[in-house]
């Protein structure tokens, strides 16, 4: 079933070629972002679906022996799945699939309720399979949402370092929010897709995954994930309690050159930084061609960080950067990996400007909240058929839902849909959802990147971080 396209979809679309009006002939469908938390969305990850999943010969007799056993088993008749339906694919084409896919380039961003990406049949006879492949398609909300968090938790970052820290320190942004998702993710696809969409606006992550998807299916010259050495738990526990300092000074001797880290709340993390690392063993920090990271790993980010800066400051000492703000000496550094979501950076970074210290003495990593707390309704994804020809009759196509709300006043959904062929375009500077025949002057921004089983535009992943940069 895996890699079985026959069997990707909803089950109740095997019914949608008795459902359809007789006569119908091409089924025109697009995907937007009805809103949702963020006001502009990045566009990612459909290439990788394109390439994985949709390109080439794709439908099998045997995948289509396969998907009538099983679904004479979940419908219990035999009057639902037509087989005859994917056999004639095999047979005009080859197995490849007769659609066309428009889509803006990859890394755009796009304010919400624009369309993003069409997909059409180019075989009257395969009119069911536009929306057939809704339930696949459909899935690139996770990448373009992650990739979306992703870019306003940069924006967030860049107000603060605008704020507080020192130019040359802005060299180091892209290494600000790590991804620690992987074993969070709920699959090896999930971590690779979603962790990808997360190096499109930043570079530090120990997802492994992400980097093997960037370089396989968006040609990334190397990869575009970068991280460090660093320590867990089970390394500084090994000696107990009464041994994390020897511990601490073995991961100084094993990397005495470069960036370590050290998670460092096993016990006592202001212990830890007051006594060892600010303590017995400052000389060896402070000697080092590199720079330690401290990491708390537990207690409310918040005030756990204002009492470790103060720490550290009061035992490193500290310089003042030109925005006036203190920042400890190069050999040292801080991370946060615990309790960090897009709310609680903001939360973070405005307390520790409140408290004079300047942003770029902090790193972060996220995991659950990065890569598996969001959700298609994070950003109102959506894919609705717009147009429709039935018996060589051109016809628009809308829903438009009527609905009560919670003081039982009726209005117009939110989930009302466009209607008719449509075409994203640029006027003066903005993003604009139009039918295709309008202004005829203005380009369309939706390329076409798939036609009759073949992808016949990619991007590489470089180009899609330029086109994503937050400027």
């Amino acid at each position: 079933m895996e890699g079985n396209l026959v069997l990707l979809a909803d089950a109740y679309k095997y019914s949608h070629h008795k459902l359809y009006l007789p006569g119908t002939q091409y089924i025109y469908s697009y995907l937007e972002s009805r809103g949702g938390k963020f006001e502009e969305t990045v566009f990612y990850g459909l290439q990788y679906f394109l390439k994985a999943y949709l390109e080439g010969p794709v439908i099998t007799r045997e995948k289509i022996d396969e998907a009538e056993s099983m679904l004479l088993e979940v419908f219990g008749r035999n009057d639902v799945f037509d087989r005859s339906r994917f056999d004639y694919i095999v047979q005009a084409h080859g197995g490849r699939l007769p659609v066309r896919i428009t889509a803006v380039p990859e890394g755009t961003v796009v304010p919400v309720r624009q369309v993003l990406m069409t997909i059409e049949n180019t075989d009257p006879a395969c009119y069911w399979l536009t929306n057939f492949l809704e339930t696949l398609l459909m899935q690139v909300w996770y990448p373009c949402t992650v990739a979306t968090l992703s870019r306003e938790i940069r924006k967030v970052v860049k107000h603060y370092y605008e704020q507080t820290a020192s130019q040359a320190a802005f060299a180091g942004i892209d290494l600000v929010l790590n991804d620690f998702g992987f074993r969070g993710a709920s699959s090896v696809e999930s971590a690779g897709l979603g962790g990808s969409a997360h190096l499109v606006s930043f570079a530090g992550s120990d997802t492994l995954a992400a980097s093997s998807f960037a370089k396989r299916y968006y040609h990334a010259q190397r990869a575009p994930g970068l991280s460090i050495p660093a320590t867990e738990h089970s390394i500084v526990t090994l000696l107990g309690e009464k041994g994390e300092p020897e511990i601490f000074r073995h991961v100084l001797n094993a990397f005495p050159t470069g960036v370590v880290a050290c998670v460092s709340d096993s016990y006592n993390i202001f212990r830890a930084c007051e006594q060892y690392w600010g303590g017995i063993l400052k000389e060896q920090v402070m000697s080092r061609d590199g720079t330690l990271v401290i990491r708390p790993d537990s207690g409310d980010p918040v005030q756990t960080l204002l009492k470790v800066f103060d720490i550290l400051f009061r035992q490193f000492g500290h310089t003042v950067n030109e925005k006036g703000y203190r920042v400890l000496p190069p050999q040292v550094r801080v991370i946060q990996g615990d309790g960090v979501s897009h709310s609680s950076i903001r939360e973070i970074y405005a307390a520790l400007q409140q408290a004079g210290i300047s942003a770029e003495n902090l790193a972060l990593g996220m995991g659950g909240a990065l890569l598996q707390r969001v959700n298609r309704d994070t950003q109102e994804f959506a894919l609705k058929c717009s147009h429709a020809v039935v018996n060589g009759q051109s016809i628009d196509v809308q829903k438009m839902p009527v609905e009560l709300d919670a003081q039982g006043r009726l209005g117009t959904s939110f989930k009302q849909s466009k209607a008719g062929r449509l075409k994203l375009v640029k006027e003066h500077g903005a993003y604009k959802t139009i039918g295709e025949q309008e202004a005829p002057a203005l380009p369309n921004e939706l390329e076409t990147v798939f036609e009759n089983g073949v992808v016949v535009q990619e991007h590489r992943f470089e180009e899609i971080r330029e086109r994503a940069g937050v400027k």
